[in-house]
């Protein structure tokens, strides 16, 4: 036997070229059928992820922008304070990255210092938010777009951050009012994105993979954080807090 079939051609019957013939002018072959399969399948799963990339990226076409208004918010509790456009990326989330995290840092400085530092363009980081120790909230970037937050870009692309302002090394940093304002805009993210309330989805930037951060630190009280959020995810809906009136310390 060959593989090619060669050493069956010389005891071939007579009449079989015939009949070899007119199964091909008679039909389709199996190989045939078999190979024009493979090339439908592969053309529908390009045709897929064509459609899936076009539905990503539709809005990008020239003469065709996302629906934004200036100074929108996502959380009525937040002051918009826009971050410098270096420091994020426009994206069209959920419908081009799911968002399924969140991500606590905290800043290593000054609420004001935050600000000022994710408004500068060489910065090139910030976060959707900052929380204050006095409770107050700004929002520097839209849930929809991306924050480069983590130094990992799928985390990037599929979390909202938000920075607390303080020292990692200074429990005293971490005031009730912080912690509550954080809980409540947690929880307010996770309902909006349908991301679960617990600590494979709410983490720490010392948690994403490949980061040399170490925030929110030890003396962040995972414990007490999360009994926050789940208190207000499962609070009776009331008006939202106010808005602070400055972002400024």
């Amino acid at each position: 036997m060959g593989n090619n079939g060669s050493s069956g051609a010389s005891r071939r019957p007579s009449g079989s070229s015939s009949s070899s013939s007119r199964k091909k002018s008679g039909g389709v072959s199996r190989r045939a059928l078999l190979i024009g399969g493979g090339a439908v399948a592969a053309a529908g799963t390009a045709a897929v992820l064509a459609r899936d990339t076009v539905k990503r990226l539709w809005w990008q076409v020239p003469g065709v922008e996302k629906p934004r208004k200036p100074g929108e918010l996502d959380y009525p509790g937040a002051t918009w304070v826009p971050a410098s456009e270096a420091n994020w990326r426009r994206a069209d989330r959920p419908d081009d990255f799911p968002v399924d995290r969140v991500i606590i840092h905290v800043t290593q400085g000054s609420f004001a210092s935050a600000v000022k530092v994710f408004q500068d363009p060489a910065h090139q980081a910030a976060t959707h938010y900052i929380v204050g120790q006095d409770g107050r909230v700004v929002q520097m970037i839209r849930e929809l777009d991306v924050a480069y937050q983590a130094g990992n870009r799928s985390y990037n692309e599929r979390a909202v951050g938000i920075e607390h302002e303080g020292f990692v090394d200074r429990p005293k940093d971490l005031t009730k009012e912080m912690y509550a304002a954080s809980a409540r805009l947690t929880a307010s993210i996770c309902a909006r994105h349908g991301i679960p309330v617990d600590r494979e989805h709410i983490i720490g930037h010392v948690e994403v993979p490949g980061t040399d951060h170490t925030d929110p630190g030890p003396h962040w009280d995972w414990d007490r954080y999360m009994e926050l959020v789940r208190r207000a995810a499962t609070a009776p809906a009331t008006a939202s807090p106010s808005a602070s009136p400055s972002a400024k310390a």
